[in-house]
This record gives C-alpha cells, sequence and structure tokens, in this order.
C-alpha cells in the first residue's frame, strides 16, 4: 500500500471512531429474570410498552414472526437517528398490514434502559444498529443488518433495500 494512502486512512478512520463513539453501549444493562419487556420510543420521543418478545411457545408450522429493531444508546448521533427513522419509514409505508396484525413487530430500543435489558441481551446488542428477527417453524433466527449503514444517505435505496429484506423474511426466507 503506498504510505500517502495511509496517511489519508488515518485522520478518516479517527474522524469515524469520534463520530460513532456515542453510538455504543458504556455500561451494559443488566439481565433481569423477568420476562423480556421492551420500550419503543419514537423518534419524536414518545414512549410507549412494546409488545413481548419472548418466543414462540408452540407454533403451528410455517408460521412467521418478524421483529425488527433499531437498537441505540440514550445518546445518538445524526447517523444513528437516521437509521432508526428510516427503518420505522419503512415499515410504516410497507407493511401496515403486517404490523396490525402482530406479523411484523418494529421498535426504538434503547439499549440503556434496564427494562431492555433481556431484550438487548437476546439479540447481544452492543450499540446503535438494526436488528431483525425471525421466527420460522418455531426457531428464532436473529441478523444484524449492517446494509442500511451503506444506504442511510439515499433514502430511497435504503427503504427499497429494507423493503426487500422485510419481504424475505415474512416468507420465511433467511438468504441475503
Amino acid at each position: 500500500m503506498d504510505a500517502g494512502k495511509i496517511r489519508i486512512a488515518w485522520p478518516t478512520l479517527a474522524i469515524m471512531l469520534l463520530f460513532f463513539s456515542g453510538c455504543v453501549m458504556e455500561d451494559g444493562p443488566r439481565a433481569t429474570e423477568n420476562n423480556i419487556t421492551a420500550t419503543t420510543t419514537t423518534q419524536a420521543g414518545q414512549t410507549q410498552a412494546a409488545p413481548a418478545t419472548e418466543g414462540p411457545a408452540v407454533k403451528p408450522e410455517h408460521e412467521i414472526k418478524v421483529e425488527v429493531y433499531h437498537f441505540h444508546p440514550t445518546q445518538q448521533c445524526p447517523t444513528c437517528i437516521a437509521l432508526g427513522s428510516l427503518a420505522e419509514k419503512t415499515v410504516n409505508t410497507y407493511f401496515q398490514k403486517e404490523l396490525w396484525s402482530g406479523k411484523l413487530v418494529f421498535g426504538h430500543i434503547n439499549i440503556n434502559e434496564a427494562q431492555n435489558a433481556e431484550l438487548v441481551k437476546k439479540y447481544e446488542v452492543t450499540g446503535s444498529s438494526l436488528w431483525i428477527g425471525t421466527y420460522v417453524d418455531g426457531k428464532f433466527y436473529k441478523e444484524e443488518n449492517v446494509n442500511v449503514w451503506y444506504k442511510v444517505n439515499d433514502e430511497q435505496a435504503y427503504l427499497s433495500y429494507l423493503k426487500g429484506v422485510i419481504d424475505k423474511r415474512l416468507k420465511g426466507d433467511l438468504s441475503e
């Protein structure tokens, strides 16, 4: 690698580290023995109870449920806020029927709030991120979707991409 390229990379890396330093958990929440209880917070700052997501009890074969969670710390950078806002816009624009039926769940989950500890533990969250949990045939599959970070500055690309991913998960398709 050319030495000139290395000099350019270090300042860029330093800026990125400073920019995203508020996006990771400082003090991890403590897990409790209670059922998973989450609160969701809209980008407008309203907090509301989210449905319990402890996993399926006995689910009929081929029943599918999808959870889309924007995990974030109390203090968020502008990019983290945009990530959650666009995810919320995607599910509200394209998946009203699934949200209404409970087949799809969406929430903004503050990783620093104690009442969200079990959900944070379940998804193994360490910072601001978008996670998709899919229940298929009684089994739970979780994935952190990092591709949305590359699309956060292009709203249409973000909405289209995430819509495609959620459509697949609602069909039980776990492929990329």
